[in-house]
């Protein structure tokens, strides 16, 4: 309402005598407005009926001191209610005579408060590292220059070797320039070394299906500091194909946030539909599937992952990955690539009826001159119905289990017999014992001991 506007309703007043009240109660405008019009008009005319903009406009009218005491609280771990600041506040702005503030300027001072700040006061440097610090996304510059390998624990369950419900891990390689799956392992158990190794021998060397092209050395591998990733094995390994690994920093794996979403991908797209699925509501599921078929189908997974467009680039992974066709850096054999990468070499004397190890018995035509000599053997424990053996790091031959030469064995399911075949052992030694009567030992009698007499007192004197 301008000057012109006022002095309208204020002239009634003026001129006509007409009470503030009455004019209050016809207008609708406050008598307490009325009155400070009134005074407005007294003092300057109509020129002073003009509306000023507020010098505070858009400001706070509350203290600099209460706000200060609000902004300490909410800064203070851990940070008290709203309600809890502004009566608080309320109470020291009595105290030293300041204007009381209202809830709802309380709430305003908080949530104006930089988000960087609350964080880093109440959360700590490392939640602040996190979601406020800059961080540079780099892509590689070509396929193979930077792969990213990490493990994650799946959400299934799966039936287990000794047919129990376990939760099965899994190893992953992308390269990082096509975001393409080069190698992968699934295993139950701690990661180890040896799975390591495995998903990185498989995204190495060429692959039986030509639609998954994806292969060769990498010139860095990126991983975490994970025991087996700092193994002495795996530094060996890299040193000799000439692979530069580096570690992610402790704590921060946003080096590695590309493999991270493929895990959730796998999680949220696969897992979700197969039996066993750890989802929510559903914490103990009846495992149906068994490391084989866990395998099968993620391996049908990421043949689909591959080929099916990248939402950050454009093309299929696949297709990144070929570009437009060039030569990957390969080691000169699948025997040298599994001498470097296989398991910690184990020792062994050839016997004359062959290998012996892990109560199989190994053969191969080619071991004859070797009777009687120490050799060393080199395994895959998802399949040890054949070893490769080396002479002084010089591969000899594949030797075969004679016994099982068609039956694919893992070490896990070795071992997973032994243990089954010596509970039952016990369970049978614990029934047989009660059946056996103990021979009763002769003994001899305890001599009778003789409460001394009590003496009286005549014995006494």
């Amino acid at each position: 309402m301008d000057a012109a506007e006022r002095w309208r309703v204020l002239r009634l007043h003026v001129e006509d005598q007409i009470p503030l009240a009455v004019l209050a109660r016809e207008t609708g405008i406050s008598a307490r407005t009325l009155q400070r019009w009134h005074q407005l008009y007294r003092a300057g005319g109509i020129a002073a009926l003009e509306p000023h903009d507020r010098n505070d406009k858009g400001g706070r009218r509350t203290s600099a001191e209460t706000v200060a005491f609000i902004e300490r609280l909410a800064l203070t771990r851990p940070r008290p209610s709203i309600a809890t600041l502004h009566r608080l506040a309320s109470a020291e702005a009595e105290a030293h005579e300041l204007p009381v503030p209202s809830y709802a300027t309380v709430r305003q001072i908080v949530q104006a408060l930089d988000p960087a700040l609350v964080t880093l006061a109440l959360e700590g440097p490392v939640s602040y590292r996190d979601k406020h610090e800059l961080v540079f996304r780099r892509r590689a510059e070509h396929p193979n220059q930077t792969w990213q390998s990490d493990h994650t624990e799946l959400d299934i369950l799966i039936v287990g070797a000794d047919g129990k419900p376990d939760r099965p891990w899994l190893t992953t390689v992308m390269d990082d320039y096509s975001r393409a799956i080069c190698g992968y392992m699934v295993f139950t158990g701690a990661p180890s070394v040896i799975n390591t190794a495995l998903a990185l021998r498989q995204a190495i060397w060429r692959k039986t299906d030509p639609a998954w092209a994806m292969c060769g050395i990498p010139e860095i591998l990126h991983v975490d500091h994970g025991s087996d990733f700092i193994s002495h094995h795996l530094e060996q390994t890299a040193l000799a194909l000439h692979i530069r690994i580096v570690h992610s920093a402790v704590g921060r794996p946003q080096g590695r946030g590309k493999i991270e979403r493929f895990f959730g991908t796998i999680n949220t797209e696969l897992l979700a539909t197969l039996p066993g699925h750890l989802g929510p509501g559903s914490r103990t599921p009846m495992p149906m599937l068994d490391l084989a078929g866990l395998d099968r189908a993620i391996g049908d997974f990421i043949g689909t992952y591959n080929d099916r467009p990248h939402s950050e680039l454009g093309i299929s992974p696949r297709d990144a990955w070929v570009a437009d066709g060039w030569l990957p850096r390969m080691p000169e054999s699948l025997q040298e690539l599994d001498g470097l990468l296989l398991t910690v070499p184990k020792n062994r004397v050839v016997q004359r009826d062959g290998i012996h190890f892990q109560g199989q018995r190994y053969l191969a035509p080619t071991l004859a001159p070797f009777v009687g000599h120490t050799i060393t053997i080199r395994y895959d424990p998802r399949d040890i119905s054949e070893i490769r053996v080396y002479d002084r790091d010089t591969f000899i031959c594949t030797a075969i289990d004679e016994a099982h030469p068609n039956l694919r064995l893992s070490l896990r399911d070795i071992e997973t017999a032994r243990r089954a075949r010596r509970k039952q052992l016990r369970r049978a030694i614990h029934d047989r014992i009660p059946t056996v009567a103990t021979r009763q030992e002769p003994r001899t009698p305890e001599p009778i001991k003789r409460r001394p007499r009590l003496r009286t007192y005549e014995e006494d004197e």
